[in-house]
């Protein structure tokens, strides 16, 4: 695929500083680029490689303001991190829309449909009672159970597992290795010790524009339902377990957990290894720093927290300030103690 600049500027609602009519082909970093590629820059520490870029054109910010010339074409934006997000998310879809059709063996119980301009992989199964939609991708080793609702254009990489009664919206993205409605870990424990198993027959509820990453686990409800609502990002290794609702547009780094039950807001970001107990609630535009524990609900709305257990991120800063010195506060207690 080749486009000229000012194609590619037409699409971001951008201007052409430059030469409009050089041909583009692939996107690269601005330090790495080569003589047809599209690069951007956001960041300002990476400004001195738009001097030196081989890139046949950068996209910038409109208030830019050069420091000298740059022979590479400019798209000015409102935004380039953004326009070139957009830009790498058209280039993905564009690869995977060349593979349609299906590829032998694959499987698909009886009673499922599938859509119109879909493929599905050698070694993919689906099971009975499924409902898929348009322009669906179904990549190797994909196992989808019986019973499952998927709207359109929704990605399913390879080996990920989709167990029956799930619920998946439009314009999902289910990456490798991603594991969607297994058993909550449900057991109660006896009088001898030993602990017997709850069934699990709730289901998980995936909403519009929601991504999961690779061996991430979502773990279907005891009843009713698991959810995790528009727009919301999981990263890669996270455990979401039984009941838990996760809201809107909310990020959840890599390697945390969410306990049985628990409710996390709309907008709020859950950096990674953070751990989360059950039975509580976090409210909306909440920020969890790395390796925090949260033991107990957030009631506030934009609350920061940071540390196990996890309390507000300014007085965590303090306390840890007070920590590093402990080793000096303790010998200017001994010191004392001797002089009485």
């Amino acid at each position: 695929m080749e486009f000229t600049v000012q194609q590619i500027a037409d699409m971001l609602g951008g201007t052409v500083e430059g030469n409009p009519d050089r041909k583009i082909s692939t996107l690269a970093k601005i330090e790495e680029a080569g003589e047809k590629a599209l690069a951007f820059l956001s960041n300002p520490k990476y400004e001195p490689y738009l001097y030196t870029t081989s890139a046949a054109a950068v996209i910038v910010g409109k208030n830019l303001q050069l420091k000298q010339h740059s022979d590479a074409s400019l798209i000015r934006v409102d935004d380039p991190y953004t326009s070139f997000s957009k830009l790498l998310e058209e280039y993905q879809k564009a690869l995977i829309a060349f593979k349609t059709g299906v590829e032998e063996p694959a499987f698909m119980g009886a009673n499922s449909i599938i859509g119109e301009n879909f493929y599905r992989a050698a070694f993919s199964y689906i099971g009975q009672n499924c409902k898929i939609g348009d322009n669906a991708r179904i990549f190797p080793h994909v196992f989808i159970g019986d019973n499952v609702k998927i709207g359109n254009n929704v990605v399913i990489y390879a080996g990920a597992k989709i167990y029956a009664d799930t619920i998946i919206g439009s314009n999902c993205t289910i990456h490798a290795g991603a594991v969607i409605g297994s058993d909550g870990f449900g057991f109660a424990p006896q009088k001898d010790g030993t602990y017997k198993v709850i069934p699990q027959i709730g289901n998980v509820i995936l909403e519009d524009n929601v991504s999961i990453g690779a061996n991430a686990t979502i773990d279907c409800a005891t009843m009713g339902s698991t959810i995790i609502r528009e727009g919301t990002k999981i990263d890669n290794l996270v455990q979401i377990a039984h009941n838990v609702e996760i809201g809107k547009h909310t990020v959840v780094a890599a390697q945390s957990g969410i306990s049985g039950s628990s409710k996390v807001g709309n907008f709020c970001t859950v950096a990674g290894q953070v751990g989360i107990v059950g039975h509580i609630t976090i409210a909306d535009k909440t920020i969890i720093g790395a390796q925090s524990g949260v033991s107990k609900s957030i009631k506030e709305e934009g609350t920061i927290i940071q540390g196990s257990p996890a309390f507000d991120y300014k007085q965590n800063l303090r306390a840890l300030t007070v920590f590093r010195r402990l080793p000096e506060l303790q010998k200017e207690i001994d010191e004392l103690k001797e002089k009485r």
